[in-house]
């Protein structure tokens, strides 16, 4: 990349040498005051930057990617913690869209076998564009419950629950006030460019644009399993650090989050038995915050194995690793996949009680606020984590299948856990390298890891 010559741009990184020069030290700048500041500050050689200064290293919020990204000139080691158009898997429309697409490609490509491992997203209709099309399918299936989501809001903002169609219409009257004539007009969104992806300026802004408020109508899944008569959601921890060609890595560590009422299909209204974010249960009367309302995936996992045994609960982990895939695959060539970007998603998985697990969303900006000392401990882990595998200090050879917490899991092609190259012919014995859910003995490694690195470079030397 040359520098532009418009004094528009700003550039960032441009004092510092060649690219993966191992630094001595490393700029970093964020918004964000919570768990990602303290590892920030604490991380070895590595130097606040405010306000204007130059930085190596920024972990943005999303609307300064939208209003600066493509104004800014970065050298070749600098890196920031979003994907340009980010919005394609994390909007919860863009997401659907996306997914359905590539159901299709696949189905026409590999069969509908190979197709239908992309049933792990409820029917899901985008409102109001997609309104005729949800009444039939409503129709055909009377008594059944809905939820409405709205696109881009998160933390169980503006969800509800419904029956009737008469709801909707009291939705419809209540949202779209007095254009409702842009129910039968063509849907208020962005140009399609002709990959297939969203235009970037137009898309991402049209929270602000859109004169109706854009939601999804979703089957709602009335059968979630339960423990002690609750619901819950796993929130699941996924860095990928490239799209093209795809490199994915999965965190160890993640959480079940439990709704603090017992689970109950009697009360649609009650936003403490359906909905499992913390922003909604923690303003329940009954909230402890020391308690809190998780479990960490160890446990669940445990739990399950003890309940149903083994096999079953690795034949879930798998599903729930083919959802992590898929979803990443249905937007690998819309996404805009810059090398100075990566991203840590925040999946969140619904299991039913047949032990199935759905995608609900995938959020761009999981929430790094810890709601107690356990999810404290755990954030930290995933956000040092996160910052070895991105490697600003240049140590990683870029071999590695494991780096504290995280595992390989997708490097252009599935990646065993056995060494060597596997033989995918018949995807016989091939195991995945995944540990959702295991033990995270990432201290050892870490330093197993660096040691080895280390002492590498001297023999090198």
């Amino acid at each position: 990349m040359s520098r532009p010559k418009n004094q528009n741009y700003k550039g960032h990184g441009l004092s510092k040498g060649k690219e993966r020069e191992q630094r001595a030290s490393i700029r970093f700048k964020t918004t964000l005051m919570n768990t990602l500041m303290d590892v920030l500050r604490h991380r070895p050689g590595w130097v606040e930057v405010k306000d204007e200064g130059e930085w190596d290293f920024y972990w943005c919020d999303v609307s300064w990617l939208r209003e600066n990204f493509d104004h800014t000139y970065m050298d070749e080691h600098v890196r920031i913690s979003h994907f340009r158009n980010h919005y394609e898997l994390t909007r919860k429309n863009y997401m659907v869209k996306n997914l359905k697409r590539f159901r299709k490609q696949l189905e026409r490509e590999a069969g509908k076998l190979e197709a239908a491992k992309c049933d792990f997203f409820p029917k899901t209709f985008e409102m109001p564009c997609e309104y005729h099309l949800f009444v039939e399918e409503f129709r055909k299936n009377p008594g059944i419950t809905w939820i409405m989501k709205p696109v881009a809001r998160s933390q169980g903002k503006g969800i509800f629950l419904f029956r009737r169609l008469k709801d909707i219409m009291d939705w419809r009257k209540g949202t779209v006030g007095k254009k409702l004539a842009s129910l039968e007009a063509p849907p208020a969104r962005s140009a399609v460019n002709p990959s297939g992806s969203h235009d970037a300026r137009s898309s991402d802004d049209q929270k602000d644009d859109i004169p109706v408020e854009n939601y999804v109508a979703q089957r709602y899944i009335e059968n979630p399993y339960l423990i002690g008569g609750r619901k819950f959601d796993l929130r699941v921890y996924v860095l990928v650090m490239s799209y093209i060609p795809l490199r994915a890595w999965l965190y160890r560590d993640g959480f079940a989050r439990f709704s603090n009422t017992r689970f109950t299909l009697s009360s649609i209204d009650d936003q403490y038995v359906h909905l499992t974010n913390v922003a909604v249960q923690k303003t329940s009367p009954d909230y402890h915050p020391k308690k809190g309302c998780k479990w960490m995936l160890q446990r669940f996992r445990q739990y399950l194995a003890s309940k149903h045994g083994p096999e079953a609960v690795e034949t879930l982990f798998g599903d729930m690793d083919n959802i992590f895939v898929r979803s990443l695959q249905s937007v690998q060539k819309v996404i805009i996949s810059d090398k100075h970007c990566f991203e840590l998603y925040g999946y969140d998985i619904l299991i039913d009680q047949n032990l199935k697990p759905w995608l609900l969303e995938v959020n761009a900006s999981p929430s790094l606020t810890a709601s107690s000392q356990e999810d404290y401990e755990l954030k930290t882990r995933l956000l040092e984590d996160t910052l070895h595998v991105v490697d600003m200090e240049a140590r990683l050879t870029g071999r590695e299948k494991r780096v504290g917490g995280f595992d390989l899991m997708w490097n252009d092609g599935p990646v065993s856990r056995e060494e060597g190259a596997p033989d995918l012919s018949g995807m016989g014995n091939f195991v995945t390298n995944t540990h959702l859910g295991c033990v995270n003995d990432r201290n050892t490694q870490l330093r197993q890891l660096f040691r080895s690195l280390q002492s590498q470079k001297k023999a090198s030397s």
